[in-house]
């Protein structure tokens, strides 16, 4: 086998072919985390200002408000803050369902947002942006939670539309199609599309739910 110095050239040439597929692998990489990432110490946030729907019925709730979005890179959980107003305060606790809809596309109200992003092509409630039931209290809806969708690669909801419902959700337990599709939670209420967002919005939700919690 022929000599380069003293390394054989053959594992020369798998050495310089192992660096250059790590580069394009680093490449890629980066190609699923937007720059903000790194602006934010390896942390990606969004939100989404939330308005009723343009095509809303008569009589319904017109619902306001913020999600605010924010998952570690690369394999953090995503975690979301949802401040929402304008539902009956009539001291009644409801559940209204909220999910990630297909479409960040608001041209004919909430109604052109498409199903649920489902990309999986599985029954709901199994959708990686079916974020359940929220209880109202005094017309609002402040909660935190956990969600398996993301913000990042081939899968992120960035640009996707969240969705407020009419109903509660009934999680796929309804015995009818309609369950399966959307859990039977009724008309569209309010929605807004995810976009990237600075810390501010995730910071000044995460201060007032806390002022909420002392007083």
């Amino acid at each position: 086998m022929r000599q380069y110095g003293s390394v054989p050239v053959v594992e020369t040439a798998l050495l310089v072919l192992l660096a250059a597929c790590q580069q394009c692998v680093s490449a890629y990489s980066d190609t699923l985390a937007p720059p903000e990432v790194s602006q934010h110490n390896d942390t990606l946030y969004a939100a989404c200002k939330m308005r009723p729907s343009t095509s809303l019925p008569e009589g319904l709730p017109k619902v306001y408000g913020h999600v605010a979005f924010k998952q570690d890179y690369p394999q953090g959980k995503l975690k979301v803050l949802l401040r929402l107003t304008g539902f009956p305060r009539d001291g009644r606790a409801e559940l209204r369902a909220v999910h990630i809809h297909q479409y960040g596309d608001l041209s004919r109200g909430c109604d052109s947002t498409g199903g649920h992003y489902n990309p999986y092509d599985v029954h709901h409630p199994n959708h990686p942006g079916d974020f359940g039931n929220f209880v109202t209290a005094q017309g609002k809806i402040n909660a935190l939670i956990e969600s398996e969708a993301t913000l990042f690669g081939s899968l992120s909801v960035l640009g996707r539309a969240v969705v407020v419902h009419e109903k509660m959700d009934d999680l796929g337990r309804g015995g009818d199609a309609g369950s399966l599709l959307h859990g039977n939670a009724g008309r569209r209420l309010a929605c807004c599309i995810i976009g990237i967002s600075t810390p501010d919005r995730w910071n000044m939700q995460k201060q007032n739910a806390r002022r909420l919690r002392r007083i």
